[in-house]
């Protein structure tokens, strides 16, 4: 007969994945700002929203009491982890040229005269179809869809395990 742990602790850590892998998602994309210079474009940007709002439901999901909010607010917190990704990989996606991006983060200039010098002036500082980092051919987006997705999906998919004991 297997020793199996108490449900609650196992819950408890999940709740703990939800709240600790958009933290360190979020706070690596700021690291890699503020300490490497890797200034974010507007898709990494987009990016951000969703960590951002995975911790606070995962922080809601530690305050309240009743399990079936503390579930919810888990789930919801992963959703938000895995959208992240999924922006994450459309991301990667305009870094690879594999399809194109919006129009207002990877314009190309071109023109002559007045026009050229408009386009150069308003083209983004940082454009989204360039990686301006990679580790072992993979983007920053890249990492951030393969760990956000992953993570997301795992923990939705314990969630519902966790439930059926």
């Amino acid at each position: 007969m297997k020793n199996h742990p108490p449900r609650s602790i196992q819950f408890r850590h999940l709740r703990l994945a939800a709240l600790i892998l958009p933290s360190f998602l979020l706070g690596g994309a700021y690291f890699s700002q503020y300490i490497g210079g890797l200034y974010p474009c507007e898709m990494c940007w987009w990016q951000r929203y969703p960590h951002m709002a995975a911790i606070q439901v995962a922080l809601m999901a530690f305050l309240v009491q009743n399990e079936a909010m503390q579930r919810a607010l888990t789930a919801l917190a992963a959703m938000a982890l895995f959208t992240s990704g999924i922006i994450g990989g459309y991301h990667a996606g305009v870094e690879y040229n594999w399809w194109e991006g919006i129009t207002g983060c990877t314009s190309r200039v071109s023109g002559s005269g007045d026009d050229f010098i408009k386009a150069v002036l308003s083209a983004p500082l940082t454009r989204c179809d360039i990686a301006p980092w990679t580790l072992f051919g993979i983007s920053l987006a890249g990492y951030n869809f393969l760990l956000s997705c992953g993570g997301g999906a795992a923990i939705l998919a314990w969630l519902w395990k966790s439930s059926k004991h």
